[in-house]
């Protein structure tokens, strides 16, 4: 992560979204317990580098003050969000964003689909030479 970053999180309840930001904020160095915002709409993660925000508009029909301070933090270059349920909240979310789809296919495992720009292709695994 560079900062800067938006990532959707698509998901059925249970799915995996916020077990995803969980590896997420430990994969940007983060030593916070990462728990669902479900009830309290956001948590932020810090990083040695950067801040996480991760918001859960689950339970809003209308994002009032929390879009608002999801807008605060879109564009700050030394966060990163991750989001879930903002198609919910009818939270308008920019189109440079990574949006990922998690889709249970056993008890323990998941199939994710990820749909980018081109600019944000640095977030995702490059193939390597064997």
């Amino acid at each position: 992560m560079r900062g800067g970053e938006v990532i959707e999180l698509v998901s059925d309840l249970g799915g995996g979204k916020t077990t995803f930001v969980r590896g997420l904020a430990r994969g940007m160095g983060s030593q916070d317990p990462v728990r669902s915002p479900s009830f309290t709409l956001s948590h932020q993660y810090r990083a040695p580098k950067l801040t996480l925000h991760h918001f859960d508009f689950y339970r809003l029909e209308d994002p009032g003050i929390m879009g608002q301070a999801l807008a605060e933090v879109l564009n700050d270059p030394e966060s990163s969000v991750a989001i879930e349920w903002a198609e919910s909240a009818g939270v308008a979310l920019p189109p440079e964003r990574l949006t990922i789809q998690i889709k249970p296919t056993g008890e323990d495992s998941r199939q994710l689909t990820f749909t980018y720009p081109k600019k944000l292709n640095y977030l995702l695994p490059q193939e390597t030479e064997r």
